[in-house]
């Protein structure tokens, strides 16, 4: 094992957790490492003949906080740990908690950023974000560094779509998932069910770890699984999206109407390809171009419409940004936003469902940049605020489970982002400031206010 990780000081003194808590109010860091079962528990048995709750072995140890930091000071790792608390401190993180099992070789990282929203919401998980899961050999700084930011965003994101839950990621280093193994499975089960987050499998994992989850008994924190009640969260996430924009259209115009208005879509993947459903099916006289790396989806996209007597073309993806329309809507990677790409930009409007559009590593460059592109005059909102419907989705079915409703779900989208994004876009301009540094401002008043 690398010496410079969490789990080094765990794998060495037999220790199988480690938490990491952080009080922004205070200030004050508290450590503790424990070793909380036994290396042979059968982890198949999870929620069946044991819970969370329950004595998983006879020899446990527990190391308080001056024990925990001791221990990181015999391995050399004092200035590491003091690193990942740092990052604690910047994001003003909650915490993360760590669980390392050897046997399996499998190292869970439980990033939580704040549980603010999530307080007395009458259920077991009173945060929401995603599983992710890393190579081994990956840079383990790098994947906190990661899921720290993500787990604050989803803290963002769990407010602009009004969700009782604060904001969490899970990253979770190891091989790749069988999901025939119900050890592993289980034990995965257990790792999310500690830290009380509800997620959707993300990179890494497959969708249908959800339903292995559910259908063995090991979690109903897992959402949007091939078999569940509401489908794929490509549709509304794309919904959200677009009548989001209809109220960024009418800040602009003054109405909703974008009767032969010009759209260029990047990326064709299961969001991207139903945001042109969308301009199709309710805009009046659109001219839409697309582009993905993917040639073969490309022909298919522009074949479907033309068909239907849609204006569409293809682009290519070196130009698809830099098109002459009305709008600009990212749908594919992030961080397509930048130095050079933003002089170089013709649009009205930049409204998409990429996260991260933004090329930035704080929320200062974040909001540095997103002035850079309304000094262009070009109407843009950080992508978090009106991207969330995904996440609304996936609340839905883990509030109601097989008995979500996507005419619910449908009908909560269109009650919150619009409105949320129309408060937004006029909060800003009352203030003097962009969009983007508007939502952060709304979401820190609300977690870090008196």
């Amino acid at each position: 094992m690398e010496k410079r990780s969490l789990f080094y000081p765990l794998d060495q003194e037999d220790l199988t957790t480690l938490r990491l808590q952080y009080d922004w109010k205070t200030g004050n860091v508290f450590l503790q490492a424990s070793k909380d079962w036994d290396p042979d528990l059968d982890w198949s048995k999870y929620n069946h003949d044991f819970y969370v709750e329950s004595i998983k072995t006879h020899n446990a140890k527990f190391l308080n906080d001056v024990e925990t930091r001791a221990m990181f000071e015999k391995y050399g790792l004092t200035d590491y740990l003091e690193e990942v608390i740092d990052l604690l401190r910047q994001g003003k993180h909650f915490g993360i908690d760590c669980f390392y099992h050897k046997g399996f070789d499998i190292k869970y990282l439980g990033n939580m950023h704040n549980r603010k929203r999530g307080i007395n919401n009458t259920r077991h998980g009173v945060m929401k974000g995603g599983i992710r899961r890393h190579e081994k050999d990956e840079n383990e700084l790098d994947i906190i560094i990661d899921g720290l930011n993500l787990g604050r965003a989803m803290s963002f994101k769990n407010i602009a779509g009004e969700l009782p839950v604060g904001g969490c990621k899970s990253c979770v280093i190891m091989d790749e998932l069988d999901l025939t193994d119900m050890n592993v499975c289980g034990f995965l089960g257990f790792c999310l069910d500690e830290i009380r987050c509800s997620t959707g499998p993300d990179m890494g994992f497959p969708p249908a770890m959800t339903d292995v989850m559910k259908e063995n008994g090991f979690s109903v924190q897992y959402t949007c699984g091939p078999r569940g009640p509401l489908g794929s969260s490509g549709p509304p996430t794309a919904y959200g999206v677009f009548i989001s924009l209809e109220q960024a259209v009418r800040f602009l115009n003054g109405s909703e109407d974008m009767t032969g208005m010009s759209f260029a879509v990047q990326g064709l993947g299961e969001v991207g390809a139903a945001m042109v459903g969308c301009i199709a099916k309710f805009v009046k006289n659109p001219k839409i171009y697309v582009a993905d790396i993917n040639h073969q989806r490309v022909d298919e996209i522009v074949a479907k419409y033309k068909e239907q007597g849609i204006d569409i073309s293809p682009a290519s993806t070196d130009e698809i940004l830099y098109l002459d329309v009305d709008v600009v809507s990212p749908c594919a990677m992030g961080a397509v936003l930048n130095e050079e790409s933003i002089p170089k930009l013709n649009c009205k409007i930049i409204w998409g469902s990429a996260n991260n559009q933004i090329k930035a590593s704080s929320v200062e460059e974040e909001c540095r940049l997103a002035k850079v592109i309304a000094d262009r005059g070009i109407l843009f909102q950080t992508d978090w605020w009106h991207n969330t419907a995904g996440v609304m989705f996936g609340y839905e079915e883990y509030k109601y489970q097989k008995d979500a409703s996507l005419e619910r779900t449908y009908a909560d989208i269109k009650r919150v982002l619009p409105k949320n994004t129309w408060e937004n876009l006029n909060k800003a301009k009352e203030l003097g400031i962009t969009p983007t540094e508007s939502a952060y401002k709304t979401c820190n008043d609300e977690l870090y206010g008196a």
